[in-house]
């Protein structure tokens, strides 16, 4: 019983650790216009803890290769966020760098070998 108690509060310990990260993530002050912006690092750092792979693959959230959502919404899900799923990015990052990350989600492949 007691380690079934310690895991419960483990668990909510490691919940509350990355919602904390996440939400560090949103109130950070967005780069400059003109500062370099490699999207696939900032990709990874970002969202590749729920978007495996990459983007690749379904992980804590769903995969985003050859999604079937159009660009309008994957920007408004990047900026807005969904309660309880994802974070809102608005004001972590700048219009034209989520535009980067539409792109970069669009060109997404499987990996070879």
């Amino acid at each position: 019983m007691l380690r079934q108690h310690c895991k419960t509060i483990l668990a909510g310990l490691g919940a509350s650790l990355l919602w904390a990260a996440l939400a560090q993530a949103q109130s950070a002050t967005p780069a400059p216009e003109n500062a370099a912006f490699e999207v696939e690092q900032v990709f990874a750092g970002t969202c590749g803890f729920c978007h495996s792979d990459g983007g690749r693959a379904a992980g804590k959230g769903p995969q985003l290769m050859n999604s079937p959502r159009d660009d309008d919404f994957i920007r408004n899900r990047i900026k807005q966020g969904k309660q309880g799923a994802m974070p809102a990015f608005d004001g972590a990052f700048t219009d034209a760098q989520i535009d980067q990350m539409v792109k970069y989600i669009r060109a997404l492949k499987p990996r070879e070998g």
